[in-house]
Parts: C-alpha cells; structure tokens; sequence
C-alpha cells in the first residue's frame, strides 16, 4: 500500500511539474494575461496551425461589444447558437425521410452534430481552431426549411412563381436566421462573428465532385450578401466544415435507408465497399484519414484522387436508390403538398390584412401575430412568408395544413 502510495504520488509529482514546464513555455502568467479569455487566446497563438484562425484575428462582429472576461470570441458564438430557438427547431426537421415514425432516423440535428464530430476531429488533427469550428457547425443548417431539400425547392419554386426577386437556399437564409431573425434576449440577430457567419454561408458542400478546399480568404461583408454565393469559406475551418458536411450524410442516408427498406451498405458497388468501407463507419474512418493525410501542413484541404472518386460515386449510388427512389419520391410529394398549400393560403391571407386579423385559425391567427412582430416591418410580404414557413418543424407543418385545409 505504501508502495503504490509513494508510485502514485511519484506519479503526480511529475505531473505537475510537466505541467508546470508546459505553463512556463507558453508564458502563461499573471502578468501576460490578464483574464482567461486572454490566457485561452495566448494558447491558440502558440498551439495552433500558422493556417488557422486564431480568436484574435477574428474580424469581429457587426456590431461591437465589450470582451468576455472567461470566453473567446468563438466561444461566445457556441453558446448564442445552441441557446437560440432556431437551433432547436432542428431536431423536428429531418434529413431525407420526412416526420418518419421511425425514432432512429436522423433528424437535422443529429446530423448537425454528426457533421461537427467530424468537422473537429479533422481539425483537431491539423491544428485548427476547434471553437471555431465548432460554432460554424452547429450553425450550418440553422436555416433549413422543413422537409429537408425537398422543401427548400419547393418553396424558392413557389417563391418565383408569385413573383419574388429571390430564390430560397437554405444557407443564405442561415445567414438571415443569424443576422436578423434569431431572437437573443429583447434583440434580434445573433451578431456574430465573421468568420462563423461566413463559414455557415458558404458550407454547402453539395458539389460531388469537389476534392481539394481552399479558403478565399480576400472575401468581403459584400461577399457573404452575393445571390447564388459558391465560393469556399474564407477560412481552413470553415472549409473543414464543409467537407465533413458531405462525409456526415453519405453513409448515415443509407443507414436510414436501411431501416426505411430501401437499401444496405451491401448494395453497394464492389469496388466502393474495398475503397471506403462497408459500414458507415468505414467510410467516415476512410474519408476523415485520407483528408488528414492529404491535407498536413497545407492551407487546404485535399482528398486523394482515388477517395475523391469513390466519395462521388457513392453520392451518385445515393442519389439514385434513396433520393430518387420510388418511396421516397411518392413520400416527398406529400410534404411538397403540404408546404405549397400553406404558401397559398398564407399569401392570400395577406393580401387583405384586416381580415387576416380577424381569422380565428389558430394557424392564421398565429402567422398574423408574427407578421406584426417580424423584426423587419418594411420586408415584402414574400420575404416575411418565406420567413416564417422555413422556420416550420415538419411536424409543425403538417399541423398547420390539417388545420387549415380539413374538411
């Protein structure tokens, strides 16, 4: 007993004092740093990647505010996103199969939190700022419509059919959810940092065939309000948030697929299952080691040309047998009804507001107290409604329907 007293105490000791050592290399005292956020930000200089984004190189916020004595700038950004309602409207919008009965399919939270894991283990491993990606992350489909991709078409189509200047795309109407719809407190807007805002509004990582991430780091404010905006984010991090967004949903859509009774990882071509895997666990394991591997000490993010390959040909295995399945289609036509009827009778409601404030829906009446609360009163009407139905749940969705077009 003795023994392993002294062995751990030994142990301890040298603990400590490693620690200590490792304090006195990276000039951690009193007299260096004042508060711990300033502690926190003398690490980053010293540990992190020349490539990445230290939180005292943040470009700042829209509008200025005093520094946290504990959190970084990033920091800051976590908490406003997981505490916003808008984040937790996630977990009642699904990916791909539509308020499923099914509780082990992936909602759109789920993923956003598969695709954050990934995100941070791959920048983790080449040094960038966890923090930051982790706030790009859990943002980046804090904008999505319900009905996954299905409903962000459906409504920019309904949009351009009544006339609208703009089209709906989940990630520049993320960007409007943080800069101006979010609720914080008695404000509105989450004013967040650049680098965050930037990150959600250039993520979609939709382009298959896309293998090597450079981050535009010239870009502007202006930059981030441009329609149709595809360049790469202007950060290592944002990128890596990008690409973990695709490897996130290639292999966990089949998962579902699977439990939907539509396909297995066994249906998959030879040749991908001996490239990527035949597990979802697989092919995370294999992408995320072969972008490391590609991407050491470099202002990119690259994947080999053989994984870039493969990763597109397993999108395009998706594409055909889930997304444009047979069960999947004639589902995706019952939620593409839902919405565009709700965008009818909305629209038509709010041609004539005096008797829109007199409907006794509880739908309408509900839509009326939001228009009159929106934060942008001088908005046109399609923006506000394109407002409101994206931030529907499904569920909410399909409520809204059955109460307005019962019979």
């Amino acid at each position: 007993m003795a023994d392993q007293y002294t062995a751990d105490t030994r142990a301890l000791k040298s603990e400590a004092g490693a620690a200590s050592e490792r304090a006195r290399a990276n000039h951690l005292t009193p007299q260096a740093a004042k508060t711990p956020r300033e502690v926190k930000e003398q690490r980053e200089k010293l540990s992190l990647s020349p490539y990445a984004i230290c939180a005292v190189e943040s470009r700042g916020r829209r509008e200025a505010e005093p520094a946290c004595y504990v959190r970084t700038y990033f920091e800051r950004d976590i908490g406003r996103i997981l505490y916003s309602l808008d984040f937790r409207r996630l977990r009642g919008k699904t990916q791909v199969f539509f308020n499923p009965k099914n509780d082990h399919i992936c909602t759109r939270m789920e993923h956003v939190f598969y695709v954050r894991y990934i995100a941070k283990t791959i920048g983790s491993a080449l040094g960038l700022n966890q923090d930051l990606i982790e706030a790009i992350a859990l943002a980046h489909d804090i904008g999505h419509s319900p009905f996954g991709h299905s409903g962000e078409r459906q409504l920019s189509k309904s949009l351009k059919a009544a006339g609208a200047d703009f089209r709906f795309q989940h990630e520049e109407h993320s960007l409007r959810v943080l800069d101006v719809l979010a609720e914080r407190g008695k404000k509105r807007g989450l004013n967040l940092s650049f680098e965050v805002r930037d990150g959600v509004r250039s993520h979609c990582g939709e382009a298959y065939e896309e293998a090597i991430l450079i981050p535009r780091r010239d870009k502007t404010e202006e930059d981030l309000h441009r329609p149709g905006l595809k360049d790469q984010p202007a950060t290592l991090e944002g990128c890596c948030v990008r690409l973990a967004d695709r490897i996130a949903y290639v292999g966990r859509d089949i998962e579902d697929a699977r439990r939907a009774g539509l396909i297995d990882f066994s249906d998959m071509p030879e040749a991908l299952k001996k490239t990527l895997g035949q597990t979802n666990t697989e092919v995370i394991n294999t992408l995320v080691s072969d972008v490391v591997m590609q991407s050491l000490n470099s202002d990119a993010l690259r994947l080999s040309p053989e994984i870039a390959e493969a990763l597109s040909e397993l999108l395009q295995f998706n594409m055909k047998w889930i997304y444009r399945s047979p069960k999947i289609l004639a589902y995706e036509q019952m939620a593409l009804n839902c919405l565009s009827s709700l965008f009818d009778i909305f629209y038509q409601e709010m041609q004539d507001p005096e008797r829109l404030a007199a409907r006794e829906e509880a739908p309408l009446l509900r839509f009326h107290r939001y228009l009159l609360e929106h934060p942008e009163p001088e908005a046109s009407d399609l923006r506000k409604l394109a407002d409101y139905l994206a931030g529907m749940t499904d569920h909410y969705a399909y409520e809204c329907f059955e109460a307005l077009y019962a019979i």
